[in-house]
């Protein structure tokens, strides 16, 4: 039991700790300041394909989080990264791994894709 309790605690901490680290890389910005600076960055749909397919902003490449240490390579380091996923928690572990590999000027979709009221593309 009392080991239990040491793994839920040590839990606990680590995802705070995440939790205020990733706020710390990633700036959240809201539909409004999104679109005021998407045009100069690079707009990275981190979900999967099919999800991507179903609907993505307009200008977005699909990176999923799933392949992103793969295909790293794509995305420049001199530029923003505006990312988004859903709904806003995948977001925060690509901004993480973009972080350790240089990538500095990262940025999220406040409320992920679901939030988003521009305009969308659909795969047919």
């Amino acid at each position: 039991m009392e080991i239990a309790l040491i793994l839920l605690g040590a839990f606990i901490v680590y995802s705070v700790a995440m939790y205020f680290y990733q706020r710390k890389i990633l700036k959240t910005l809201t539909e409004e300041e999104f679109r005021a600076g998407y045009r100069k960055a690079q707009i990275i749909d981190i979900r999967e394909p099919n999800e991507y397919e179903g609907g993505h902003i307009l200008g977005a490449r699909n990176i999923p989080l799933s392949q992103l240490r793969m295909r790293m390579g794509e995305l420049r380091k001199d530029q923003p990264i505006y990312l988004y996923c859903q709904n806003g928690i995948r977001t925060g572990r690509a901004a993480q791994t973009l972080r350790k590999n240089g990538y500095k000027e990262l940025y999220q979709l406040k409320g992920g894709f679901k939030q988003w009221s521009g305009k969308i593309k659909t795969k047919k």
